[in-house]
């Protein structure tokens, strides 16, 4: 039999010893996270009193993939929706905490003596914060949901993306010292079109697909399905240049808006857990003691600045973000630890020898000590709160007061020429990310496809079928904004209106012709007009023909048509869970209010309640508005229904409210598989006997059932087993009478047995 590989060995003792440690760190209620970096250490190379893995790359293949099943369950978590609606918090907190961070990792270097490169990769290392880790804090925590949480993920996920476009600038100061502005601006590009085609082609394709597919999943093939879909996406983001972790998340971030995104990720969180626990291990194990002991003083001031600077730039940007100081200090405190794309930028310094080898091991420690401390941090945020809102003056309290505590006022049908002109570029981007990804599409597959085919024809099919998928878009941008009727009003306003509305829609024209002439050029190149024997230039050709093309679709209304029915399925896909709602809130009362499922658990004390009975209100300000109970949906309620466990109540209140009102409905079980408690039920028979009282009696008549509480299950007669007898059989002679009861109870149905006298029973049987 051959050898069994190292990996199997290595992961039985990764997650034996993960086990046993996130036990002992439930019983001392300590959160899981720590227990699986304690692991690692215990495992790691650096511990020599316990026993270490052989295989360290195949333990850090399982673990990016872990990274990858965390990030694909954050994005199933999270909103780009929300994300919308929290932009300016999240942007402005972002914002503040990068270049805080970077400025003040830059003179922490220089006050420690270290050379410029190492002190500017230092400030970018310290900017960025772990997302899988205070992901899996707050679920550790139970602090999901809650809107603090929300904007923290969406300044997580800004943070990400700023790395990308870091690690861009960084790598050009490692090679030239000097910041290329050009290079710089293409990987800003290059981000948002790939993020824009990405979401927006999963949006409009993958709800389609599994809409047609609904009736053939199981929950097996639904696994399979969601898991390939995530891993094709972190191929992409990996062929564009993007980490992983990117790619993972934007997958997840687009199945949140199907109707199967609940199940998805019931049924990949036992994966995410497996991978999960590989992932924290494998932080535990680059805890290096003897570095600790080395670079001691550095680690230690480094994490002080992170710990409290990190947590005040973030705290303060939410602050300038406009929001209260109770979600400021406990998002703020969310951040006091530094992540893996710290990991990365250091990699980059080291791979260009521009960074000292000291720096590598100090960050990957100050990040272990980091990531230990973000549990107390965040539970830490609430206590912290309540000291400064008694210590700082009432007019600062005011000042940064609750904004919650007073609906917004919001004229959502109010239409000036600042929204027109955002909403009109806004627009012109994306249908310019869209025809740029469909002409990029159709030359890299139509031209290979048809090499073979000589000029002109090869031209004409490639520009044929490129206007063709792309006439819908290139009508979109040139000529939609015709039908919008704000446009008019717009124009009629005054002079300067006509002229801005003139503007933009000059400029999107020019936007469609560029693509139509691209198109064309490309097709109808100076060989397309060599093999028809005509000397055209080929510019003036393209610019003829776009312009003839634009005038033609003007005219062609299949066009238009074909785009409404493309845009009508992406916003029927993109608002497809809330499908699942009694109601789908306007956007004016999505700043103040939020509907949320939340399953009712059999231990609440509101099971078996009356909803007039329950305090939903008046405790905690939520109204029911709907209840889903096995396949029956019942919409607004009335007062006198009876609630059972397991129904899925729709909550209307704010984010505060329902975060309050959710512990009391969702209650997590203490043990997870619970022992039966000891009982003196047992199996017994008793032989009918010709003295028997019950010789001649139906079962029915003995009314052993009611008198003696006991089941007869089986009656044994001429060596055969009538299991389950009827009420209307008759005892006989001989038969052997098999019953479950208490053995008080099987005792005094032995003694009725007996016509006389006293005895004890016959035989008893245990099974």
């Amino acid at each position: 039999m051959s050898e069994l590989p190292a990996l199997f060995s290595d992961l039985a003792l990764i997650l034996v010893t993960a086990g046993v440690t996130t036990v002992i760190f439930k019983w001392l209620k300590q959160p899981l996270v720590l227990g699986y970096i304690i692991a690692g250490l215990l495992i790691g190379p650096y511990f020599p009193w316990f026993p270490v893995i052989n295989d360290h790359h195949s333990v850090e293949t399982w673990s990016e993939i872990g990274m990858v099943f965390l990030l694909f369950a954050i994005g199933l978590e999270f909103s780009f929706k929300k994300l919308k609606k929290q932009a300016g918090t999240v942007g402005i907190t972002a914002l503040t905490e990068l270049v805080s961070m970077c400025i003040i990792g830059f003179l922490l270097g220089k006050l420690m003596g270290w050379k410029q490169m190492d002190s500017i990769f230092l400030g970018a290392m310290l900017s960025m914060s772990s997302t899988t880790i205070i992901a899996k804090a707050f679920e550790d925590l139970k602090l999901k949901g809650e809107k603090f949480t929300s904007s923290v993920i969406g300044v997580l996920v800004v943070e990400d993306l700023a790395a990308i476009l870091m690690m861009v600038i960084l790598s050009t100061l490692a090679v030239s010292t000097a910041l290329d502005g050009r290079e710089l601006m293409f990987s800003v590009l290059k981000l948002v079109f790939f993020l824009l085609v990405w979401y927006v082609g999963g949006v409009f394709l993958i709800p389609t697909i599994l809409k047609w597919a609904r009736k053939f999943m199981t929950e097996e093939t639904l696994t399979v399905f969601a898991v390939g879909l995530c891993f094709f996406m972190v191929w992409l983001a990996n062929k564009a240049g993007f980490s992983s972790a990117l790619g993972a998340f934007i997958m997840g971030s687009i199945l949140a808006e199907t109707l199967e995104a609940e199940m998805i990720h019931k049924l990949t969180t036992p994966i995410k857990n497996l991978f999960g626990a590989v992932f924290f291990v494998s932080v535990g194990m680059m805890v290096n003691p003897a570095i600790l002991l080395q670079y001691w003083w550095q680690i230690l001031v480094i994490t002080v600045v992170v710990v409290t600077l990190k947590s005040l730039s973030s705290g303060v940007g939410m602050l300038l973000s406009g929001d209260n100081l109770h979600n400021a200090v406990r998002a703020g405190m969310c951040f006091g630890q530094i992540g893996e794309f710290s990991f990365i930028i250091a990699t980059v310094g080291m791979s260009f020898g521009v960074i000292d080898d000291f720096l590598y091991p100090i960050i990957v420690s100050v990040s272990i000590i980091t990531t230990f401390l973000t549990p107390y941090l965040i539970k830490g945020g609430e206590p912290l709160y309540q000291w400064i809102d008694k210590k700082v003056p009432e007019s600062w309290t005011k000042f940064f007061g609750n904004k919650e505590r007073s609906v917004k006022a919001k004229n959502g049908n109010l239409i000036t020429m600042k929204t027109f002109v955002v909403d009109r570029l806004k627009s012109t981007v994306l249908y310019a990310a869209i025809l740029l990804a469909i002409t990029l599409l159709c030359f890299s597959l139509l031209e290979p496809v048809l090499n073979s085919l000589p000029q002109p024809y090869s031209g004409i099919i490639v520009a044929g079928v490129s206007l063709v998928i792309a006439s819908p878009f290139i009508w979109a941008i040139g000529f939609k904004h015709d039908l919008d009727k704000e446009t008019e009003k717009l124009v009629k306003a005054n002079k300067a209106s006509r002229t801005m509305v003139w503007i933009m829609d000059a400029l999107r024209f020019l936007i469609a012709w560029f693509f139509a002439s691209r198109i064309l050029r490309h097709g109808l190149n100076a060989e397309f007009w060599r093999s028809l024997n005509i000397q055209m230039d080929v510019m003036v050709m393209a610019i003829v023909a776009s312009l003839v093309f634009l005038l033609l679709l003007r005219t062609l209304s299949p066009a238009m048509r074909w785009y409404e029915r493309i845009e009508k399925r992406f916003t029927d896909n993109m608002n497809n869970r809330e499908t699942l709602q009694s109601f789908v809130l306007p956007e004016i009362l999505q700043e103040n209010f939020a509907l949320e499922k939340i399953t009712l658990s059999a231990k609440s004390s509101y099971v078996g309640k009356r909803i007039r009975d329950c305090d939903f209100y008046e405790t905690f300000g939520a109204s029911v508005v709907g209840i889903d109970r096995a396949d029956e949906v019942l919409d607004l309620p009335r007062r006198d229904f009876v609630l059972y466990p397991m129904d899925e109540i729709t909550f209307l209140g704010t984010e505060e409210q329902l975060a309050k009102l959710r512990p009391h409905i969702e209650i997590e079980e203490d043990v997870l598989v619970k022992e039966r408690p000891q009982s003196d039920v047992d199996i017994y028979y008793s032989e009918v006997k010709p003295t028997s009282a019950y010789l001649g009696v139906t079962l029915h008549d003995s009314d052993i059932r009611n008198r003696f509480n006991a089941l007869v299950i089986a009656i044994e007669r001429n060596d055969e087993f009538v299991l389950n007898p009827k009420s209307s059989i008759v005892f006989e002679e001989g038969d052997k009478v098999w019953f479950v009861a208490s053995e008080s109870h099987a005792k005094e149905l032995f003694e009725s047995n007996k016509k006389g006298g006293t005895s004890t029973p016959e035989t008893v049987i245990t099974q």
